[in-house]
């Protein structure tokens, strides 16, 4: 099985990207989401309850014949804050948060993206990236040409990740911290404005 994933500064381009891996034949079970919500930017798409803590019940995140974008549900987590997050990512991160489920001995969102089949240095990069407002979408893939036309999806609207580790590195950032504070929504907004590209 391969592991491919997307970082999104814009949420939109996000949904957009699922919705054509759906179309293009990626079972709903087969991909997760999972974006800041901070600024309580995306609760009216939650289709689950609000949880009152952190790893809270995500819900129907298994995304299902509605597809994956149906189940989004809230969550919290450590050092990111809150969340809208579906598939089975987030059903890991909220029954591990639960005590339900072990997730690998690093633990969090590390544990879980490193446990997907992500690197851990990748892990850490992708992490950061939702804690400073981006959107995580990541898919498991069974047979190698699906994964180059994914990989080709979420190509079209996602982050450079070397370009994007390299900036953060300039601000001095090494490694998520799960036990680090959340960004605020004027904190992301700042970072959203130093991202953009000078004309």
């Amino acid at each position: 099985m391969q592991t491919v994933t997307g970082l999104f500064d814009d949420y939109a381009d996000a949904r957009a990207a699922v919705t054509e891996m759906e179309q293009a034949g990626v079972p709903s079970e087969n991909i997760s989401i999972i974006a800041n919500n901070v600024g309580g930017w995306h609760a009216g798409e939650s289709h689950a309850v609000e949880g009152a803590g952190t790893g809270a019940a995500v819900g129907a995140v298994t995304g299902g014949t509605l597809g994956l974008l149906a189940g989004l549900g809230l969550m919290a987590i450590p050092g990111i804050g809150p969340v809208v997050a579906a598939g089975w990512l987030a059903a890991t991160l909220a029954g591990a948060a639960a005590g339900a489920v072990s997730i690998g001995t690093v633990g969090g969102i590390i544990g879980g993206l490193i446990d997907a089949g992500v690197y851990e240095e990748d892990a850490h990069f992708y992490a950061e990236g939702i804690r400073r407002g981006g959107t995580l979408v990541i898919a498991r893939l069974l047979d190698e040409p699906m994964a180059y036309r994914v990989q080709a999806i979420l190509g079209r609207a996602s982050v450079d990740p070397a370009e994007r580790r390299a900036n953060y590195e300039q601000t001095g950032w090494e490694r998520f911290d799960d036990a680090g504070r959340p960004w605020t929504d004027g904190e992301i907004d700042a970072e959203r404005h130093r991202l953009r590209p000078r004309p």
